[in-house]
């Protein structure tokens, strides 16, 4: 018998088109699972870069907050020391003149620092009756502002009494601190804060006095002054509306803040 001896190839037996086309999505599937955890990794390392800037932030807001109280604690401390020296030289001197004088310096000084003391009273509070707290912090103004001769700058509070948070009631302090300091600046007479319903935008808020007007197309959003800055920065503050128009009877100005 004779037999045969078959030889067998050692290389493997060829791939099947369905095996190429597997290793391929395999293959591609990989490829787009790496780009994914790139990605991904790039992700966390801008979320932990956003992460620490607000954190700096956080910081920085706090500090300049902490920076803020104590400049205020040092300007109540130099106002009360600044009375106490006023108090006590005008006990000192004989000569009844510079008495009076010296103690009527040390009673505006005292007035200053009440109407400091007033706009930061609101830093504790969580809610306030607004209308009582505006008519307290205008008594204060308005005898800050009276003149030597004892002629009193009439500062009228009107319109309704509402419960208002805080964080809104104190940007409106300083917005109604700035409008009245414009009014005794640059208008006359009688000054007017009025607080009342707006139909369709809540309350509003308004100052006025008995001056002359503002220059036709007098454009606050324009204007450099610090004191209007300061108002328009505080109104977005709260996501407020600031107007500006005639007062009663069409006379003087108007400045209105929605809210």
């Amino acid at each position: 018998m004779i037999v045969e001896h078959l030889s067998y190839s050692a290389a493997s037996p060829p791939r099947s088109t369905f095996e190429d086309t597997a290793l391929r999505i395999v293959a591609g599937y990989e490829r787009e699972l790496a780009q994914h955890r790139c990605t991904e990794l790039r992700l966390r390392e801008a979320v932990a870069r956003g992460e620490a800037r607000i954190r700096q932030s956080e910081e920085l807001i706090q500090q300049q907050a902490i920076l803020s109280k104590e400049a205020d604690h040092r300007l109540l401390n130099g106002l009360q020391m600044i009375i106490a020296l006023l108090s006590l030289q005008s006990r000192a001197t004989t000569n009844d003149e510079a008495t009076l004088q010296l103690a009527a310096a040390a009673n505006r000084v005292a007035t200053i620092e009440r109407v400091h003391r007033r706009l930061h009273y609101l830093d504790s509070l969580e809610t306030v009756e607004f209308r009582k707290y505006l008519e307290d912090f205008c008594h204060d103004y308005s005898v800050m502002l009276s003149s030597e001769d004892g002629a009193e700058q009439v500062i009228l509070v009107e319109g309704i009494e509402i419960q208002l948070l805080a964080v809104t009631a104190k940007p409106l302090s300083f917005i109604v601190n700035e409008l009245i300091t414009n009014a005794v600046k640059y208008g006359k007479g009688r000054i007017s804060v009025r607080l009342e319903p707006s139909p369709g935008r809540g309350y509003a808020l308004s100052v006025s006095n008995e001056g002359p007007g503002l220059p036709d197309g007098f454009d606050p959003a324009g204007s450099k002054g610090l004191g209007m800055r300061i108002i328009r920065s505080f109104v977005e503050l709260i996501g407020g509306e600031l107007r500006i128009g005639r007062g009663d009877e069409n006379q003087a100005t108007r400045f209105t803040v929605l809210f």
